[in-house]
This record gives structure tokens, sequence and C-alpha cells, in this order.
């Protein structure tokens, strides 16, 4: 997963209720009291509660707004025209028949950004994962030219990417379960929660998403609709 330790987390206020149940959620996956599935949720909640409640949650995603209706565009140019169409479209033909280190690098940067923050580093991690699971172990540029986008894989896969967004926006929980469980565990546990949020992520597609304009206003009002419904979702989660 890309969700790092070390990113910063507050303290007081809405962030104790959150590192409790962060700390609550390790412990039950590791086999101690409580439900894993309630602690998770409840997790999922109390972050929501640190960003200031759903409407809040939602309004400060701009990175991962943009980066989603970015990642749109890119799939539904690979999925109309192919990946050197795609790349072309995005400002990037300088990267056409270059390696996987250098396409996927340029095109994560210019969709998620550099990292420079913690929310573009929630959106890069989350672009990369995606990246990974697209192209899988293709190296070079015949590889990566020849890997195909239906209309099914970029649903999955912006459902993919918001998924993960949204559980890197919770850096409290990587912490806890790096403090107690072993990596293997850490790594079950992370998949657990993103599950859950996947299965909150229900995606109003385009009738045409290969033709759609993601890049202009209809894509970010795609992009505010989305991680909107799965903030109230969240929210309205909590088993108490």
């Amino acid at each position: 997963m890309g969700t790092s330790t070390d990113r910063h987390t507050g303290t007081g206020g809405a962030w104790t209720p959150l590192k409790y149940a962060a700390t609550a959620y390790a412990k039950a996956v590791a086999g101690g009291p409580g439900d894993a599935r309630e602690t998770a949720q409840r997790v999922l909640s109390r972050h929501v509660d640190v960003l200031g409640g759903a409407p809040a949650a939602a309004s400060t995603a701009r990175a991962g707004g943009s980066a989603l209706a970015g990642l749109g565009g890119f799939l539904g140019g690979v999925g109309g025209g192919g990946l050197a169409a795609a790349l072309t479209e995005a400002g990037l033909g300088d990267l056409v028949g270059r390696d996987r280190w250098d396409v996927l690098d340029g095109l994560i940067t210019l969709i998620a950004g550099d990292a420079s923050d913690i929310e573009s580093q929630a959106a890069r991690d989350a672009m990369s994962d995606v990246c990974d699971e697209l192209y899988g172990d293709a190296e070079s540029w015949e590889e990566l030219d020849a890997v195909a986008v239906s209309a099914d894989d970029l649903r999955v896969l912006l459902e993919t990417y918001l998924a993960r967004y949204i559980y890197n926006r919770v850096p409290v929980l990587a912490e806890r379960l790096a403090k107690i469980l072993d990596p293997a565990a850490a790594r079950d546990a992370d998949r657990r929660i993103v599950q859950m949020i996947h299965d909150l992520v229900s995606l109003q597609m385009p009738d045409d998403p290969f033709s759609f304009d993601w890049r202009g206003q209809p894509g970010r009002d795609f992009a505010e609709t989305a991680i909107r419904d799965v903030y109230d979702a969240l929210e309205a989660g909590d088993p108490g």
C-alpha cells in the first residue's frame, strides 16, 4: 500500500478518538478484543470527524478530485486511442516509446502532483497503486502499449483509485498497524479496510467514458460527486 507511517498526524480534539479507534482496530485484527469490521468502521468515521465532517472532508480533497478526473481522462484516452495517443493528449508526447519507469513517473506526477504535501502524497500513492494494477509486470514500451482499457476496466480502476486515496488520507492508521502487527498482518489489515471503502464506492459512470470530458467541468463534477458520496457513507457508517 502507498500510505506511509511517517506522515504527520495531529494531536488533541478529534484526533484522540481517531487514534483510539485505530489502536482498537489493530488489536482486533491481531486477535484482541472487539470486532475488526466494527472498529474499522469507527476508524473511518472518526477520520471524517478529524476532517471536519463529510462536507469538509470532500471539499478539502482537491488533490484527490483533480487526480480522479485526470486518471479518468488518461484511461479514457488509452481505451479510445491507445497509450501513445493518451500520453500525447495529456502533453506527455515525449514519453512515447520510453520504458515503464519514465512513462509512469511522468504520468503520475502530471496527474497527482509531486508529493509536496500530504494531499498530493495521498493522491500520488493511490495513482501508483492503480498504475501497478493496470500495467502489472509490463516493463518495455511495447508491453505497456499492449495493455488495453475497456469501459469496465476504467470504472474498476477509478473505484480502486478512489478507495485507496481515501484510505491514504488516514495516516494514523498505518502508524498504529505498524506498531502492533507484523508486516504481513499489517498489509492484510490495510487490504481489509481499503476493501471496506471500495464497497462504498459506486460511481455513476458516463454513458461513453471514452469521449467524456474528463478534463473539463463534467470531469470535475464527476469527481466532486464521487468523493462527496463516499464521505457521506463513511460518516454514516459509524457503529457507535
